[in-house]
């Protein structure tokens, strides 16, 4: 089982049981159904065997449509369908590690790459595309892609557990059709951006409580609008997964079963309901967030300007307490020879405690009106 010399990975799923396969088999299994996996950059190459093993084991091979959007990187979700098979184009946020990897676009800010949070940097995203036929997925996913390397491993760990070098008794419930598999493969991707959804979420909630402090200085608007715009992209991302799979869950009450038992067209259904769910929890947590972080700032702006304002008013206060005071300083610099209390010895002490008494009663009068109070933050 040295699957990872092999760019065309090839699972027989069985009643109960999986092989590893080097070569397609004869025919697939009436009880079960055969998944061929390869990477996109490797699918020109493989194309032709690819189509010998669509016709073979699927009845008819990718049309040339189809094979155009497995080779476009940028194609978004989507659900197609032809007599014979159903393509789904689904797009995933990359990993962490994927974003660490992948070279940061020319027009990201300087700041948002150097301090921003690390979800900054799993900006964009991944294409798989799934073609499934009644006994044969076939699945094309960007190089090293964690959702199929995560069940390769985990159904390698099944097969580890006996002595047959290719066939094993699977511990884990196996699918029972190509598109459960791929419905599985498509719940963990979704799982991933629900913790790409948690952390942004957690970095908000430390932006809202720095927003909030009132003395803090906050310098942060880069990171927070890239965030914001992160969480743009996870919603657009969400809205054409979900749109697709809608289309796929309309396709499936209308299509007859076919092959497919009630009970078995029942429990995919069911499951397709449960993977759209999820990518609505993501919608909705993303548009909380949004809305949560456009709500801080706006109070974080309410804020400043009520602070600014009792500044201003202060400042306006201690400028009327001494206007008086320079209106008698004034008088008393005149260039008159008789003015009051100036010849007198004790003259400049009765001008001081009256300008004393004045400011004094201002300054009571400006706090019973509250116009020196600050507010109590």
């Amino acid at each position: 089982m040295s699957t990872a010399l092999n760019p065309l990975q090839i699972v027989v799923f069985g009643s109960g049981t999986l092989q590893f396969l080097d070569a397609p088999p004869p025919k697939a299994p009436d009880d079960g159904f055969v998944w061929v996996f390869l990477a996109r950059d490797v699918f020109d190459a493989l194309l032709p065997r690819l189509q010998n093993i669509a016709q073979h084991l699927g009845g008819s091979p990718l049309l040339d449509l189809h094979c155009q959007d497995v080779r476009n990187a940028t194609h978004p979700s989507d659900y197609d369908y032809t007599s014979i098979y159903d393509l789904v184009v689904f797009r995933r946020i990359k990993t962490e590690a994927e974003a660490r990897e992948m070279p940061i676009p020319p027009s990201t800010p300087a700041a948002a790459i150097e301090q921003g949070p690390g979800s900054l940097r799993r900006l964009g995203s991944y294409g798989v595309v799934f073609a499934m036929f009644d006994r044969l997925l076939i699945s094309v996913h960007p190089e090293g892609c964690f959702t199929a390397r995560t069940f390769i491993d985990r159904y390698l760990a099944d097969a580890a557990q006996t002595q047959g070098a290719h066939a094993a008794s699977a511990r884990t419930r196996l699918p029972a059709n190509p598109a459960d598999l791929m419905l599985r493969m498509a719940n963990l991707m979704v799982e991933n951006s629900i913790e790409l959804r948690r952390k942004l979420g957690l970095q908000i909630e430390r932006w809202q409580q720095d927003l909030l402090q009132p003395k803090a200085r906050f310098s942060d608007w880069t990171q927070l609008m890239a965030v914001r715009d992160e969480l743009h992209s996870l919603e657009d991302l969400c809205e054409e997964q979900q749109a697709a799979l809608h289309e796929w869950l309309e396709a499936l009450r209308e299509q007859p079963l076919g092959s497919q038992g009630q009970g078995e067209r029942d429990a995919l259904v069911a499951r397709l309901r449960d993977v759209i769910e999820h990518i609505d929890r993501v919608v909705r947590h993303a548009r909380r967030m949004e809305q949560s972080a456009e709500t801080v700032m706006q109070i974080h702006f309410n804020l400043q300007g009520h602070r600014t304002n009792d500044i201003m008013r202060v400042l306006t206060a201690l400028t009327a307490v001494f206007l008086p005071l320079n209106l008698i300083a004034g008088i008393f610099g005149m260039n008159f020879e008789f003015v009051p209390l100036i010849h007198k010895a004790d003259g400049f002490w009765i001008a001081m405690m009256s300008m004393a008494l004045i400011a004094l009663g201002l300054v009571i009068v400006f706090q019973r009106k509250r116009y020196l109070a600050r507010s109590g933050r």
